[in-house]
């Protein structure tokens, strides 16, 4: 590779969380769906008899004696839709395994939010429906689209920070959750036990196979398809199947001795080019990875922009002329559904948040503003995946297209209030727009441990409100690359810098000798001036050129040389080492603010503005506490 195409890769080269990866998936899909139902109508309205027919193709699936036959919709709805609930299922696991629900505190009001945001729309639907034919379908009132709301409130929020996305996927997870097992019980019919228990019994052999400790996803598919099936002949939906697995799913960051070890085997490759150590080290690759974030990045991206548009391609085609919206809008199925979003949704979410804080005086709130809740609130009422896979199984004819007129009528009117609420947000004043957005709870603090002046290497005023933190490798070139933007966050007079060594020996073997080399600077109170040599020179850290370094810095020579030898230092160099693997940490650059793992870009675009949040959240602290101390 030549030195031009590694800058370019090194320039092109982000970092992102998972969850981000989510959030843009799902703000990217949103307008493929749109697209989907759009195209729906119109084929629906054009030619309903071929909308339907095709639709009703029977597909067959024959084993020798065996045949499964479904039609088409079936194969949708019940087959491939199983895939979007197993990256439900991912989420949720990943959230709880490495989100803010990993502090279990803070699952209360996202549960106690998702199940009373249940609980309202469908009490409104049955008000309206109560002794009506149309009562069955209560669970069509039931479930936010938690994809398509991430989607438009991309498109209507400009500038809604993450939190406020990320408020919402955690309230609206356990909605998707609870819709499932509504699913599962309430609307499947003549449920045989034997297949059942055939079931669970597939279901318990691949937790088996997971704790015998077997990687490779080919092993899970036989179990897999066999619950699949079961569950499909029991009566039971099938879906149920990707919630199961996708909660199975453990996730965590891989570990840096496990990228050690691949590192030694992509070595070994290096040295003998042979088939079996390439598989050996791209089998060892792919293991650092959890279970959870590889069946994400296979299936993610299909359930957003293959399933789920083709899901709606297949269910939302309704034929609309002038008898039929008279007779939708005189339904109560078609006003149950619609007042139970447009009114429900918000009701629930913002009386939920409301008063969980005021019953626990503070120690339960909500994780952002209260435009963060309004607008969560009303974009919540856009239903359309769950809602309208419920319709298909409690409604047939005319109550089937009164109900779609209702989902699709309050998405569209969930739309408008949330972009009406988000514009009124932004015309406020930095201050106040700033505060309606995050509020002022306290961000869970990543970083293990906390910086100490005494200990930690700090450049900046120690009275700063923003603390960056890098975690680095004086051989990296990728913290070469972000060395001229911190210099340049540097000219910030409210940050403070703090550097922590992760050498990363087994791909970077002068890295260690270099972080020696800026500890024996430091013993002689040189350490930034060698820290700032070191990134400038990356390519010459043998130990002839740390010495000509330290002369150039008028050094005690003999002491800084006794110091590299007798490795004086490898203590407080093992203790960086250690906090970084408590601090999830196994790659170089990583960075902290305020405490808080930095995801995404090491630009100055992308630092400086979560620099900016973080100065801003930090006022917002203050301004609490001062407050709390006043009262």
């Amino acid at each position: 590779m030549t030195e031009t195409s590694t800058s370019r890769t090194l320039r092109k080269r982000h970092l992102t969380s998972p969850l981000r990866a989510f959030l843009r998936i799902e703000s990217g899909s949103a307008g493929v769906l749109v697209a989907a139902i759009v195209a729906a109508l119109f084929w629906a309205n054009i030619d309903l008899d071929s909308y339907e027919a095709v639709w009703r193709t029977e597909l067959s699936v024959r084993l020798g004696h065996l045949e499964l036959s479904r039609d088409l919709h079936t194969w949708i709805n019940s087959g491939l839709m199983t895939l979007f609930f197993l990256v439900v299922g991912l989420e949720a696991r990943r959230e709880l395994d490495l989100g803010d629900l990993r502090d279990r505190r803070r699952f209360v009001l996202p549960s106690v939010a998702g199940l009373i945001g249940m609980l309202i729309p469908v009490l409104i639907f049955l008000a309206i429906n109560h002794g009506g034919v149309g009562a069955h379908g209560w669970g069509v009132a039931m479930s936010t689209d938690t994809a398509l709301a991430l989607g438009l409130l991309a498109l209507l929020g400009r500038g809604v920070p993450d939190q406020v996305r990320i408020f919402l996927l955690t309230v609206f997870v356990v909605d998707d959750l609870i819709a499932l097992v509504v699913i599962a019980v309430v609307y499947s019919e003549d449920i045989t036990v034997p297949p059942l228990v055939v079931a669970v019994t597939a279901f318990a052999l691949m937790l088996a196979i997971h704790a015998a400790g077997v990687r490779r996803g080919w092993a899970y598919v036989p179990a897999a398809v066999v619950m699949w099936g079961a569950l499909l002949l029991s009566g039971v939906d099938p879906v149920v199947t990707g919630l199961a697995i996708g909660l199975a799913a453990f996730a965590y960051s891989p570990g840096r001795s496990d990228l050690e070890k691949v590192s030694g085997l992509f070595r070994s490759f290096r040295e003998q080019p042979t088939p079996t150590l390439a598989r050996t080290a791209s089998i060892g690759l792919t293991n650092t990875l959890s279970p959870n974030d590889r069946l994400q990045r296979i299936y993610h991206p299909w359930s957003s922009y293959v399933i789920v548009p083709l899901f709606g391609l297949a269910n939302a085609g309704i034929s609309i002329d002038g008898p039929f919206l008279a007779r939708a809008l005189a339904s109560p199925v078609t006003w149950g559904v619609l007042l139970a979003y447009v009114i429900g949704k918000p009701l629930a979410v913002i009386g939920t948040s409301a008063g969980l804080t005021w019953l626990s005086h503070g120690r339960i709130r909500p994780a952002v503003g209260w435009a963060g809740v309004l607008g969560s609130g009303t974009i919540a009422g856009v239903s359309f995946t769950v809602s309208l896979l419920v319709a298909s199984l409690a409604f047939t004819g005319d109550q089937l297209a009164e109900a779609t007129v209702g989902v699709l009528g309050a998405a569209i009117v969930s739309s408008a209030l949330t972009w009406i609420a988000f514009r009124v947000t932004n015309a406020l004043p930095q201050d106040k727009r700033i505060r309606a957005l995050f509020g002022d709870m306290t961000e869970l603090i990543d970083l293990i441990p906390a910086v100490d002046e005494k200990v930690d290497h700090v450049r900046g005023p120690a009275d700063a409100s923003v603390t960056l933190v890098q975690y680095g490798d004086f051989q990296c070139p990728y913290c070469g690359t972000a060395e001229p933007v911190v210099r340049q966050l540097l000219g910030d007079a409210d940050l403070r810098f703090v550097w922590r060594h992760l050498p990363l020996s087994d791909v970077h073997p002068q890295a260690r000798l270099a972080a020696e080399a800026a500890e024996a600077a430091a013993a002689q109170g040189k350490f930034w001036q060698m820290h700032d040599l070191l990134l400038d020179h990356q390519d010459e850290l043998d130990t002839a050129a740390l010495l000509t370094y330290a002369a150039d810095l008028g050094l005690d020579q003999k002491r800084f040389h006794d110091d590299l030898t007798s490795q004086a230092h490898a203590g407080r160099i093992d203790s960086d080492i250690d906090s970084a693997d408590s601090s999830g940490v196994s790659g170089t650059p990583t960075f902290f603010i305020n405490g808080r793992r930095h995801y995404g870009a090491y630009d100055i675009t992308a630092l400086t503005a979560a620099i900016r949040m973080a100065r801003a959240r930090a006022r917002l602290g203050r301004d609490a506490v001062a407050a709390r101390t006043q009262n």
